[in-house]
Formats: structure tokens, C-alpha cells, sequence
């Protein structure tokens, strides 16, 4: 890629990405959808077929899943969730709510005691299901996040066979993500009105 490509390139994503950010934030009934994505999620037959099922935990305008973790506790399986240190994401077992408190920027995240509890530890590996966040999607699957790589390199580990699903608004979708060869396409996208099947990583 050229340098005045590379600076195109770099511009668009900034643009798609500042539009995400503004149709995220002003769309309204945002627990009310939240609800309605996370239920489609839990009723996907790869959810009933996982064990292992990572949840993200929402951060500012994100689709909200705090309100269904509970539920996904109740449900049997091994919920994971996933804590940032050092420019990482770290996978954490989560067991009970009590074990979350509030962070740096707001964000939930494990109890700051719990944290080097090895048995808390979990493996990207290990994951049967991955629910992934992101800024801005489109109907391929191409995914952008906040532009710091804590997904990317997260889910280049992954397990083959471990679907990866994001949670969007349909406002967050676009008919174009800007992709680089190294970008990893969702399996699939759940908004409040569809479910899209990406590309996944074929």
C-alpha cells in the first residue's frame, strides 16, 4: 500500500468509524434492543451447543449485556469474560456478578483480587463461542473496533471451529468496512433486526 493510499485508507476508517460512534450514541431504546440482541444470541444453536461462551462486557454505547449475564450464569455453562492488561485482553471465569466491579472508564470488569487467581484463568483455546463487540460492521463480517487491536489479537487465537458472533445496532452497519489482509471477518452479526452471516474466517 502506497503512502497516499495508506493515508486514504486511514482517513476513511477514521471517518466510518466517527459516524458508528454518532449513530450508536443517538440511537434511542437502547436496553430495549439490547435485550432483544442478547436473547437472539442465547437462542442460536450455537450457543446451545457451547460450553464455553465468552461474553463481552458493554462499555459507553455499546449493545449492553450486563443486563443478561446473570441469565447466562444461570444457564449451566462456563461464562467468560474478558479484562484489558497491558494493551491485552486477559479471560477471566466468571461465576457470580459479585465478582465485577467498576474500573478505569467505568468499564466492569473482575475484582482487581480475583484477577491472578489462576483457577480464574481461562484460555482463548478454551472458548466454544465467542460474542465479539465492535464500532462499526458490515454484511460481510468485516468488523472495526476502537483501532487499538485488543480483538484482533484476541481472536487470531481462537479456535477454528469457535464461531465468532458480534452484537451491533443495525445503525452501526455500513456497505463497506475497509479491510487489510490481516483482519478477521465475524461468522455473524446480530442486530435488532437480522442476523447476517459474515464470512467468517475461511
Amino acid at each position: 500500500m502506497s503512502q497516499e493510499s495508506a493515508i486514504d485508507f486511514a482517513e476513511r476508517k477514521r471517518t466510518l468509524r466517527e459516524q458508528a460512534h454518532a449513530n450508536r450514541r443517538d440511537q434511542d431504546r437502547k436496553d430495549e434492543l439490547s435485550r432483544e440482541i442478547v436473547a437472539r444470541f442465547m437462542q442460536l444453536p450455537e450457543y446451545a451447543a457451547a460450553q464455553t461462551v465468552m461474553f463481552y462486557v458493554d462499555v459507553r454505547t455499546e449493545v449492553r449485556t450486563r443486563h443478561d449475564l446473570q441469565t447466562a450464569l444461570d444457564s449451566g455453562k462456563k461464562i467468560v469474560v474478558p479484562w484489558c492488561l497491558d494493551g491485552e485482553l486477559e479471560l477471566f471465569h466468571l461465576e457470580n456478578m459479585d465478582e465485577l466491579e467498576v474500573g478505569m472508564y467505568k468499564i466492569l470488569e473482575p475484582r482487581s483480587e480475583l484477577r491472578e487467581v489462576e483457577a480464574k484463568s481461562v484460555a482463548v483455546e478454551a472458548l466454544d463461542l465467542v460474542m465479539v463487540p465492535g464500532v462499526a460492521f458490515d454484511r460481510r463480517g468485516a468488523r472495526m473496533g476502537h483501532g487499538k487491536g485488543y480483538y484482533d489479537k484476541l481472536l487470531q487465537h481462537a479456535r477454528a471451529d469457535a464461531p465468532l458472533v458480534a452484537l451491533a445496532f443495525e445503525c452501526q452497519l455500513f456497505p463497506e468496512i475497509p479491510t487489510e489482509s490481516h483482519d478477521i471477518f465475524m461468522d455473524k452479526i446480530l442486530t435488532e433486526r437480522e442476523t447476517y452471516t459474515g464470512r467468517g474466517r475461511s
